[in-house]
């Protein structure tokens, strides 16, 4: 069966998680949602992917290619230019999206399944594919229940008795919410939705494409079904699911490295003397970290590949993201370091260009994350390579 992963938006409100990083391949412990969401999707048969790309396409295209390795078929439709070398992306929505992969090659052959590339689910496709066949439905959407106070962050449905879905609300403001079923942006659609769907345009589901099916009174449909749904849509989600993933709360799949004790996997190529540290809560450890002597470790926490912590740091229930340095002054308490760059869990960020942080955080490839040893190594280097080209 056939899917759709919209993986083509900028994701600015996970900034600055995405200034380098496409918003599909955000890692939750080490694994990126979009990898994720290809695993659930393989499970539930759907193993012929297609994927709209434009912000940072390569990273995503390099990452799964073929999908062979995933147990599925993938292939790419890029949403921008090239002009001088620059790419530039030009992403067409997420009902263009999928108009402009019909247009091409006619793909979408039967009921088909779309999802956002940015969150993690857990659903039953299988059940949901087969609700909208039971409606006869040209769309079906998957909707969950959410707090009021969150409504403003999703498109809402109003349905009847059957599920029919009568009106969307798209994020509304405090006050006005008609609903409170929030559209989680899993779709299934019959190929008869391409004749609602302009060609050549930018053109968006949930704002534009779903409102003009229920005011057209077609049949679709939306059902609540039980399932776990965490949306990576800013900064306080990044950290809240990564928190309930460490906690077993989240959708499960095996933690890479190696359990070497009850709440801690660890990694390849790592320093550290666990005599020597404290470890408290669960605990991932990336591949070629060192923790020093005299840290303290409170989970949740996720340590990144490439990591260097200082002798005396202390981390409780935060994340520390590849390449990243820290002081032995360190003390880190819910937070998302990375090399240049900090937040909390509401998302207030202290960013080290505008701070200076080096003495607390930094990049562990830079010179401020070496060891004094391996300063000398290098300044020793740099006059062996002076004295044989006095040109440099």
């Amino acid at each position: 069966m056939k899917a759709m992963i919209l993986a083509a938006g900028r994701g600015t409100r996970v900034r600055p998680l995405t200034e380098a990083l496409p918003k599909p391949m955000i890692p939750i412990v080490h694994k990126p949602v979009m990898e994720m969401l290809v695993d659930h999707l393989r499970d539930h048969n759907f193993n012929e992917i297609m994927v709209n790309t434009s912000y940072l396409a390569p990273q995503i295209e390099d990452y799964f290619r073929d999908g062979h390795s995933y147990g599925v078929s993938m292939a790419y439709s890029f949403e921008g230019l090239i002009e001088d070398g620059v790419l530039f992306d030009r992403p067409v929505g997420s009902a263009g999206a999928i108009q402009k992969i019909q247009s091409h090659s006619g793909f979408f052959d039967d009921d088909f399944v779309v999802v956002c590339g940015d969150a993690v689910v857990d659903l039953d496709l299988t059940e949901l594919l087969a609700f909208h066949r039971s409606k006869k439905a040209i769309a079906t959407v998957a909707l969950k229940k959410v707090p009021v106070r969150e409504l403003v962050n999703y498109g809402v449905a109003v349905t009847d008795e059957a599920g029919r879905i009568l009106q969307f609300q798209e994020k509304p403001s405090e006050g006005t919410e008609l609903s409170d079923m929030a559209n989680t942006g899993i779709y299934i659609f019959s190929p008869r939705i391409f004749d609602w769907i302009p060609k050549d345009a930018v053109y968006d589901i949930g704002g534009e494409l779903l409102p003009a099916l229920a005011a057209a009174g077609e049949a679709i449909y939306g059902i609540e079904l039980p399932f776990s749904w965490f949306d990576i849509g800013r900064l306080s989600d990044y950290y809240r699911v990564v928190m309930q993933t460490m906690r077993g709360e989240a959708p499960p799949y095996g933690l890479p490295g190696k359990r070497i004790a009850p709440n801690l996997w660890v990694g390849l190529n790592v320093r550290a003397n666990f005599s020597r540290i404290k470890i408290s809560g669960p605990t991932f450890i990336g591949g070629s970290v060192c923790i020093e002597d005299g840290c303290e470790l409170v989970g949740p926490i996720v340590i990144g590949a490439n990591v260097h912590i200082e002798a005396g740091a202390f981390i409780d229930s935060s994340i520390i993201l590849d390449h990243t340095r820290l002081s032995g002054f360190a003390s880190f308490q819910r937070k998302v370091v990375g090399p240049n760059f900090c937040f909390d869990p509401e998302g207030t960020v202290l960013n080290s260009q505008h701070t200076d942080t080096d003495w607390i955080f930094s990049d562990a490839r830079s010179s401020i994350g070496l060891r004094n040893e391996d300063q000398l190594l290098v300044m020793a280097q740099s006059l062996e390579v002076s004295s044989t080209n006095p040109e440099k």
